[in-house]
């Protein structure tokens, strides 16, 4: 969860944050939901994280089947 995702991204990309993404190489934004109110993105994140991976990989590939980095804008 950001209030900047534009900015996390470039975090990533940059591995300027440790965690998950940098261990693995991981710095395609494949999928992302926007939410007016905090509280409500933070429940989606905290459900979303219990989920199995099948269920993560059906819903990118709904949105996104071809998973093509929705931030190339940002930094090229």
């Amino acid at each position: 969860m950001t209030n900047n995702l534009e900015r996390r991204v470039l975090e990533h990309k940059n591995k300027v944050t440790k965690g998950f993404t940098k261990r693995y190489g991981l710095d395609k934004l494949v999928y992302f939901e926007s939410y007016k109110y905090v509280n409500d993105a933070i429940l989606r994140e905290k459900r979303m994280k219990k989920w199995k991976r099948e269920w993560k990989i059906k819903l990118i590939v709904e949105e996104n089947p071809e998973w093509k980095d929705l931030a190339h804008d940002w930094y090229n």
